[in-house]
């Protein structure tokens, strides 16, 4: 028989079994049966033991109702099989592809049982010499017609089953682009934001967020030469660090008052990851500025 589930896709289809519903463990086995319209059937030991080990890590819970015990999906459990839709989707198609190979193994079990039977009444028939009584040859094609007509019942319930799997599948294909397109949008979101609280910060902050981070429709010409005038006249952001006279160890001062600005900031609003990958770029931009601005002119 060929393999219903893939190593660890069962964990992963028992999740979507428990986030449709709370279920004991007699309820999933059932549930299963009826999801393979009776092909397949997991046994206790092979369901029970997956269900303590996802309440284990922390994925399921459970409540005892009347001597068993209900699992319910937890909230950890939702996030993975957020994580996992694409693979769950792909677990569909196998599920699709496993009832086709089961209904197929059955259709060749019927024919083969058929033909074998058919092989034993032709044997009985020439080896005796009496005539077959009508009543055992009717018992005999009504056997037959019984298997043919279970064949075709199944066949059809694993058609029914591949469709269902496919739709689902095609669905779940469709919720998880959905939910990166979102999720894409949440980021593009979060960085306007830090664009917006950069360019209000004043001083060198405000001069980073006009001429190196840039902004939707701003002209970054006309942004870098309002820096530089504001430069020259004087930035107001650590005006309190009065010079030593030595620049190398000014600017080393001047860094260190942007890294603790950046860093109240950060503790203030908190940092995402998101929020971080922003970030990452921001500094590298400002990072090839500054280089270029000391680097010696040609």
């Amino acid at each position: 028989m060929p393999p219903v589930f893939a190593h660890g896709r069962l964990r992963l289809y028992l999740l979507k079994l428990l986030d449709e519903a709370p279920r004991h463990g007699y309820e999933v086995i059932r549930l299963l049966e009826e999801r393979f319209q009776g092909l397949y059937a997991p046994s206790a030991g092979t369901v029970y033991p997956r269900l303590a080990k996802l309440e284990a890590e922390g994925l399921v819970t459970y409540a005892t109702e009347g001597g068993r015990k209900v699992y319910s999906i937890t909230e950890a459990g939702r996030a993975e099989l957020a994580d996992r839709g694409g693979e769950l989707a792909d677990l569909e198609l196998e599920i699709r592809d496993s009832v086709s190979e089961l209904a197929a193994e059955i259709r060749d079990d019927v024919r083969g049982a058929a033909g074998a039977l058919r092989r034993e009444m032709r044997a009985a028939a020439s080896a005796s010499a009496a005539p077959v009584e009508d009543a055992s040859w009717a018992a005999a094609k009504e056997e037959l017609r019984k298997a043919k007509q279970e064949w075709k019942e199944q066949a059809r319930r694993a058609k029914d089953e591949s469709r269902r799997a496919r739709e689902e599948a095609q669905q779940a294909r469709r919720q998880a682009k959905e939910a990166q397109e979102r999720a894409r949008e949440e980021v593009m979101r979060i960085a306007v934001q830090f664009q917006e609280q950069f360019a209000k910060s004043g001083g060198v902050l405000g001069n980073l967020a006009g001429s190196w981070l840039g902004g939707p429709g701003k002209d970054t010409t006309t942004t870098t030469a309002s820096a530089s005038a504001s430069t020259a006249a004087g930035p107001r952001w650590a005006e309190d660090l009065a010079p030593t006279g030595d620049p190398a160890r000014d600017l080393d001062r001047l860094l260190d008052r942007f890294r603790d600005d950046v860093r109240d900031a950060a503790r203030d609003h908190g940092v995402t990851p998101a929020k971080l990958a922003e970030a990452r770029a921001h500094l590298a931009a400002a990072a090839d500025r500054l280089a270029e601005t000391l680097r010696p002119k040609r």
